[in-house]
């Protein structure tokens, strides 16, 4: 588990807070952001049902077997992997090997088709874009009418996928190989959800649909979801791995970021790019400091804040270089009252986090301001 645990070394995510909404291979995703410096918060928002206990699957299995299909879609490895193993289980194993052997098998990308292969069969084609309308493409332009058409889900949806076969007269057999649902602990999506309304996080990665619509969907339960809508529209960057993954955060409006080739990698070189460039940056007292998620690139030396100073500092930084009253202040401090006394406390911390006293200048009877350089005066004059 990756809950607020961030490595010491100083990479392009160093100071940033990361959401990991994932059921399946969310350690590869957190060690994949931890090793570029991210805080990563994991909170998986699905659970997959486990292929053996899954009836459906048993009994699209077995319709399979007694009635063979004319082509079949294969979409994920682990899907296919999964599906070939499950039927092991049911002593089908080889009944449904054999029957792939005399279909038009079709692999959605190259690792379904290495799981194919691994089962000794052979892929009869497969998109060089790893689209699944490419494959619907290809299906509707060699004719589809009477044909039986068997399509293995992998827990997305599918949009129009089987719905464009069957109106071109295909009949078409589901075979869902995982399914997803609620997770048992409900806690972890939480914690996670009032992370994102209090901007405790700085991206929150999708890599499936379905977990993209549980938050949505426990957001709504809970009463919160125009507060979610509202982080993810302006402050907390939403981050899918691919266009499937998007559609139910595009469903209510919100934008997100995708990498242009739907894995991993991609995705957290994507944030390594973004969540830099979304940072403020400001040349302060003869230094550049950049203001991340929950810390502070003072010369490109990475100065951890506490929750309260970086408060402070990014109420400073909304008019760089003008006196902000300690009134406005206490009001930015998490949890403030009335006791002016609280800015000067939590003052005196951030300029020693921050490592450079004069960053900050106190204004007698005031307030406080960020002692931008001169030359910068003018760019911010009416920020």
């Amino acid at each position: 588990m990756y809950d607020e645990q961030q490595r010491p070394d100083h990479g392009p995510l160093s100071g940033f807070t990361v959401g990991v909404t994932a059921a399946r291979r969310a350690d590869e995703l957190g060690a994949l952001l931890q090793r570029r410096g991210a805080t990563v918060v994991h909170a998986p928002a699905l659970r997959i049902v486990p292929l053996a206990d899954d009836s459906e699957l048993l009994t699209a299995t077995k319709d399979l077997v007694d009635d063979a299909p004319d082509v079949v879609v294969a979409t994920t490895a682990i899907g296919f992997r999964g599906w070939v193993e499950a039927a092991d289980g049911w002593g089908l194993g080889e009944e449904l090997l054999a029957r792939l052997r005399g279909v038009e098998l079709l692999a959605r990308g190259p690792k379904v088709k290495g799981a194919i292969r691994a089962q000794g069969l052979t892929e009869e084609w497969s998109p060089s874009s790893e689209s699944m309308a490419e494959v619907l493409d290809r299906l509707l332009e060699e004719g589809v009418d009477g044909r039986r058409i068997a399509v293995q889900l992998h827990g997305e949806p599918l949009p129009g996928f089987v719905e464009s076969l069957r109106a071109a007269g295909a009949e078409v057999v589901p075979v869902p190989v995982y399914r997803w649902m609620p997770p048992e602990d409900i806690g972890p999506v939480d914690r996670l959800l009032d992370a994102a309304l209090t901007r405790g996080l700085d991206a929150l990665t999708f890599t499936s649909a379905p977990a993209a619509a549980s938050l949505l969907s426990r957001a709504e339960d809970r009463g919160l979801q125009p507060e979610l809508l509202a982080a993810l529209h302006h402050d907390v960057l939403p981050a899918c791995v691919g266009p499937v993954t998007a559609l139910p955060l595009q469903a209510h409006g919100i934008d997100t970021v995708q990498p242009e080739r739907f894995r991993l990698g991609p995705l957290v070189q994507l944030l390594c790019k973004e969540l830099p460039g979304r940072a403020r940056a400001l040349p302060i007292a003869g230094h550049r400091v950049e203001i991340r998620g929950h810390a502070v690139l003072v010369d490109g030396s990475l100065r951890p804040v506490p929750p309260a100073g970086m408060s402070l500092l990014r109420a400073l930084a909304r008019r760089p270089g003008w006196v902000v009253a300690r009134a406005e202040l206490l009001r930015a401090l998490p949890g403030s009252g009335r006791d002016e006394h609280a800015v000067e406390t939590a003052m005196a911390r951030l300029r020693t986090a921050l490592g450079a006293p004069k960053l900050i200048h106190t204004v007698v009877k005031r307030g406080y301001r960020l002692a931008l350089d001169p030359a910068a005066d003018s760019k911010y004059a009416d920020a």
